[in-house]
């Protein structure tokens, strides 16, 4: 039991100095003990003979002399340090160690960022108790303590400066930075936490902002899959009506063969056996006429052959005909018509349709890109000049299907819409979510022709207000019989003979804007490839002597003989 106590009281038997277990223990007038050796040497290295752990002063140095008690009670302590556990204030892999300890050391508790070092709470005992060290600046044990002093002075960093946003010493303030904004460390603690609060608020709302895009994306997705099994049942479920119609149609068409294959047989086999009856019937008159004619008897001869020589029946009487209720040639024609359509709707893509940005996309089979002009005239759509966006140098005319550059400061009334220095229009039409198809015919010198989102802006003389110098507008500049595409201020020259009659297609679900030189061929000019969010508006820009025509004459004999394209493709 007494061992067992021993034991527990090792750390009140450690030297201040060495901080290990005492050896020849000495104690001081004040009640203090050390190591012979420790004390010896650290007074051999001081001009006073001070206590190294309270600081008390001697006048004279006492003379050492080693405490025989405590030197019994440690060696019966020395006996049981192999089986007792190691001391839990040593510092481990983790720990700060302290500046101060030799041999073993123990864990820091504090850091003084005056000194600079670190402290165990032995070593760490003068900064509370000697007046001269109380003033230091204690904080929690910091093992890169040469990060918090200045590389210049070696001084603590105590200030910060505001005008080099940089931390700085008390002679950096005196020197360098003397006239710059300088406050104290707390302070401007206090103003970075603030911004520091307000960047966590920004972060926490943007990761809420992109959680709740995350769940709409994810419901996006669910309402995606719906959609697409919607879209494969009502396919599939045409397609097996399409299946069970052709053998059905296949089937009654192999009966009615059949029906009439029986009928053509059951005349065919009346006449068999009525030619039958007549061969037999002839092949008795032959047998007897010539029994006849090899008679002698010339009276009888004559008597007998008067009732004999009877005419038979017509030959033409009977006669075998075949009729079918159905030409073979026209249903093959039929079948290749129907072969050749659903060849068609194979090569079809399937596009996601979305209506905006929060609503799944709906599946839909689309026909492939038009090669001819006949293919493109079934997505034509007729446009209409909105006067509202006109440019007051601009002139619209025939039902605002044509405009000119007259610059007379036409008497437009004001207008939030309203082009009030480029000399461009929009159209009425908001085109989305299909095909669409317009020619324009132009004159003169230059001449652009696009399309662009209602955001387009419309004051003032900045180019983010002109067609193709913005991201909200793509267009086709077409300068003394020359070519350029321009989107967003980023220019590319075409090289292609000049039209004066230009096609523009509109693919907006595949995201695709095309222009066209328009003459006995469709000429690719050049293809604008960009997913649209927004409805599409069709613009034209022109300057003096230029005059674009929505399709002219043309126009009119388009829409009389294509009102069921003009339905389909801009409902």
């Amino acid at each position: 039991m007494a061992e067992a106590q021993l034991c527990g009281l090792k750390e009140e038997f450690t030297c201040s100095v060495c901080l290990d277990t005492l050896t020849d223990p000495v104690s001081l007038h004040c009640g203090h003990s050390f190591c012979l050796k420790c004390l010896t040497n650290y007074w051999d290295q001081s001009q006073v003979c001070s206590c190294p752990q309270c600081r008390h002063t001697f006048m004279l140095r006492p003379e050492l002399k080693r405490n025989t008690l405590l030197n019994e009670v440690i060696k019966r302590l020395r006996k049981t340090a192999l089986s007792s556990p190691p001391s839990k204030n040593y510092a481990g892999p983790g720990d700060v160690e302290c500046d101060f300890c030799t041999g073993k050391k123990f864990r820091a508790v504090k850091s003084c960022l005056t000194c600079p070092a670190s402290y165990c709470q032995t070593h760490l005992q003068p900064h509370y108790e000697v007046a001269a060290l109380k003033h230091h600046k204690l904080v929690d044990p910091d093992r890169n303590l040469k990060e918090k002093l200045c590389e210049k002075h070696q001084k603590s960093l105590e200030m910060f400066c505001k005008t080099d946003e940089t931390c700085i010493c008390l002679m950096c303030g005196m020197t360098e930075h003397n006239s710059h904004e300088k406050v104290e460390l707390e302070t401007e603690r206090e103003e970075k936490q603030k911004q520091l609060e307000e960047t966590l608020r920004e972060i926490k709302r943007r990761l809420e902002k992109k959680e709740k895009k995350m769940k709409e994306a994810k419901r996006t997705i669910e309402q995606m899959k719906m959609s697409v099994k919607r879209v494969m049942e009502e396919h599939e479920k045409s397609f097996t009506a399409l299946i069970r119609c052709i053998e059905e149609a296949h089937k009654k068409l192999a009966e009615k063969i059949r029906e009439q294959e029986k009928r053509e047989m059951e005349k065919a086999e009346g006449v068999m056996e009525q030619l039958k009856k007549d061969i037999e019937e002839l092949k008795r008159r032959e047998s007897e006429l010539k029994e006849l004619s090899e008679i002698k008897d010339h009276v009888h001869f004559l008597q007998t052959l008067s009732s004999h020589c009877v005419h038979p029946d017509d030959e033409d009487s009977l006669s075998l005909t075949f009729t079918a209720d159905f030409s073979s040639e026209d249903l093959l024609k039929e079948m290749s018509c129907v072969n050749k359509r659903l060849e068609k709707i194979s090569q079809w893509d399937i596009l996601p349709l979305t209506l905006s940005g929060h609503e799944a996309p709906i599946f839909t089979l689309w026909p492939p890109e038009p090669q001819s002009r006949e293919e493109f005239l079934q997505y034509f759509c007729p446009l209409t000049l909105d006067i509202n966006t006109a440019n007051r140098d601009l002139l619209l005319s025939e039902g605002n299907k044509k405009v000119k550059h007259e610059e007379t400061d036409a008497k437009y009334p004001d207008h939030p819409d309203r082009f009030d220095y480029w000399p461009q229009v929009l159209c009425i039409e908001a085109l989305t979510g299909t095909r669409c198809y317009w020619e324009v015919e132009c004159s003169g010198h230059f001449m652009m022709i696009g399309v662009a989102y209602k955001g387009l802006s419309r004051k003032g003389r900045s180019m983010e207000c002109c067609l193709g110098n913005n991201d909200k507008s793509w267009c086709l500049v077409c300068f003394n019989s020359h070519y350029f595409v321009c989107h967003n201020n980023q220019q590319t020259v075409i090289s292609a003979p000049y039209s004066p009659r230009i096609g523009v297609y509109l693919d907006w679900p595949a995201g695709s804007l095309s222009f066209y030189s328009v003459s006995h061929t469709m000429t690719l000019l050049h293809r604008f490839n960009n997913p649209f969010t927004e409805p599409l508006y069709p613009g034209f820009g022109l300057k003096y002597n230029s005059s674009p025509r929505g399709r002219g004459h043309l126009t009119l004999q388009l829409e009389l003989r294509s009102q069921g394209y003009l339905r389909r493709s801009c409902r």
